[in-house]
């Protein structure tokens, strides 16, 4: 069974695609080079993504969409993470307890 999604596991995902995203954007720089460092990047970030948000049909594209050169300079990793985990980050908080307290006597 899946861990549930957390507040928590959403920031930290959605962290780590900006960072990613930001990445890219500067490694376009690096000219031919970037496939190098652009592929294990991505296959890193999609297992990342993966194991703190679960699968979602929103990863294929995008990491499918990383291939193509240049499309790297839209936040894909992040439009995908927000998109994954919109409304979701609320799993995790169960209903509040009753927390009356015992009749003495």
């Amino acid at each position: 069974m899946a861990k549930p999604l957390t507040k928590a596991r959403v920031r930290v995902a959605i962290a780590i695609a900006v960072i990613v995203d930001a990445l890219q954007i500067g490694m376009q720089a690096t000219g031919p080079f970037q496939i190098l460092l652009d592929w294990p990047l991505d296959l890193l970030t999609a297992a990342l993504m993966i194991g703190l948000v679960g699968f979602h049909w929103a990863f294929l594209p995008t990491f499918l969409a990383e291939a193509v050169p240049w499309l790297d300079v839209v936040p894909t990793w992040t439009l995908a993470v927000v998109f994954a985990t919109r409304g979701r980050g609320e799993e995790a908080i169960e209903a509040p307890k009753d927390v009356t307290p015992p009749k003495l006597g």
